[in-house]
């Protein structure tokens, strides 16, 4: 019985992977239980070709401007596709604000960073490329560079019968990231009735999870998570606090906000929080248990939680049973530059 249940379960998953997911289909991302097909836009659909394509991109440090940053640098696959230190580190040195986040599971959300100023992946994929702090390049000289290496140039032609542009960089990055997803969890065997796929502690834990530790209401739905802001107080104490989703609409309302990340192969991926201040699993719901950090604009379910030593240990139990499968890949070889190519960036 657990054979087939297992095979049935990898065929679904199997499926879900190659199949374009409506994103109008609202409901079917919020329902419950495993994740529903990858999102593919219309304008952009898979190919193998373009995926090893954008894998490539990912993974070349000659889309920064001193050729030492790429993709992997702050989203690697051996730290959960994540950055394990607090903030992204760039192009000399430079420290940024915020923690990079994962790229697991990107391709579910709706719109793209910590503020969601992207709206889509492929928006996504170029923004670092010309962020001064990051990659510290322009599109420009990138595609000038990517056309400059004879083996980018063919690829670029088969897959979207030009030489590289910006468009072209977004989509097969963006490709290559939508391929960038988890697979069953513990938790997710649980759901299909393997009642000891998760421990008595992750079992009390996804209790308190869906009631005392008011979790759900924003980490809800098979991504757990509700795609929208929140202000829980992280960093509002500093002098110069991160005005988060404020930037972007420049609504006062929405200062201290950020997206909600999923908690998938959450235990992988520290530290937490976009100012990457919290080390652990167990810190992080030591946060949540004091209610965070007081500010005009807390969220109202930002409140104690006062919870026992084992009921913290059980809440670590069940976000360590949404651990699941995912990629892990050795980087790909990359093309060759040309003469005009080798020694510098520019």
């Amino acid at each position: 019985m657990k054979g087939r249940w297992a095979a049935s379960l990898l065929a679904m998953i199997l499926v879900s992977l190659t199949l374009t997911w409506s994103t109008g289909a609202l409901g079917q991302f919020l329902a419950n239980g495993p994740l529903p097909p990858v999102p593919v836009p219309p304008d952009n659909p898979q190919t193998d070709a373009k995926v090893r394509l954008g894998a490539q991109l990912y993974f070349d440090t000659r889309l920064s401007a001193d050729n030492t940053i790429s993709c992997a640098t702050c989203h690697a696959p051996k730290t959960g596709w994540s950055n394990p230190h607090p903030t992204d580190t760039g192009i000399r040195g430079q420290v940024g604000g915020r923690n990079s986040g994962t790229i697991l599971n990107a391709a579910y959300m709706r719109v793209q960073f910590w503020d969601g100023r992207a709206a889509t992946l492929e928006e996504q994929a170029v923004g670092p490329i010309h962020n001064p702090i990051e990659m510290g390049e322009t599109l420009e000289n990138v595609v000038r560079k990517l056309n400059g290496i004879p083996g980018y140039r063919a690829q670029f032609n088969t897959v979207f019968g030009t030489d590289a542009n910006p468009d072209g960089i977004a989509k097969a990055i963006a490709a290559f990231e939508r391929t960038v997803v988890t697979g069953p969890a513990p938790y997710d065997r649980w759901l299909a009735g393997e009642k000891s796929a998760m421990t008595p502690a992750a079992v009390r834990g996804m209790n308190l999870f869906n009631g005392k530790g008011h979790c759900s209401p924003c980490h809800s739905g098979p991504a757990f998570s509700d795609q929208g802001y929140h202000n829980i107080g992280a960093g509002m104490d500093r002098k110069d606090p991160d005005l988060g989703r404020e930037v972007v609409t420049k609504d006062p309302r929405d200062r201290g906000r950020f997206k909600t990340p999923g908690l998938r192969n959450c235990a992988l991926t520290p530290p937490y929080l976009h100012t990457g201040s919290e080390k652990t699993l167990a810190d992080v719901i030591a946060y949540y248990d004091r209610g965070g950090i007081a500010n005009p604009n807390l969220d109202p379910l930002m409140l104690p939680l006062n919870l026992t030593s084992r009921e913290k240990a059980d809440l670590v139990a069940f976000l360590e049973a949404l651990t699941g499968t995912q990629p892990n890949i050795t980087p790909p070889a990359l093309p060759e530059a040309g003469p005009a190519q080798e020694g510098g960036s520019r």
